[in-house]
């Protein structure tokens, strides 16, 4: 048995000025930038969804600029056999997460646990 849940949403932004994507971010969507110096990377920004509890982040890509959304998981690769079951492909493993496809063409990723609330929220799967 594992669990997953939407974690949230990744701006992909074909930018040089990350910085300036992630300040129209932040304003159109009404939620404060996570200070620069606690980024763990020089690539993401992440949004502040405070009670929310969704992962928002900008991130600077060489790709074409996309909205996609990251599901979460305590299972990775149990979480990827279950979409593909459902009709999903893989596409490549990057670091610790997984890109797949949804037959519809989008594109997600399956990830680690991103938020605090993960335990009580996630759904369960057989």
């Amino acid at each position: 048995m594992h669990r997953s849940r939407l974690a949230g949403f990744i701006i992909d932004c074909k930018t040089d000025d990350l910085e300036q994507a992630a300040q129209f971010w932040s304003a159109a969507l009404g939620y404060e930038l996570r200070p620069k110096e606690q980024e763990t990377s020089p690539i993401y920004r992440c949004l502040e969804s405070g009670e929310l509890g969704l992962h928002i982040e900008v991130q600077s890509v060489q790709h074409e600029s996309r909205v996609h959304l990251d599901i979460e998981t305590d299972d990775i690769e149990a979480e990827a056999r279950r979409l593909e079951a459902l009709g999903a492909k893989r596409i490549e493993k990057v670091h610790t997460w997984i890109v797949m496809e949804a037959p519809t063409g989008q594109r997600f990723c399956i990830v680690r646990p991103q938020n605090n609330n993960f335990a009580a929220t996630a759904n369960q799967w057989k």
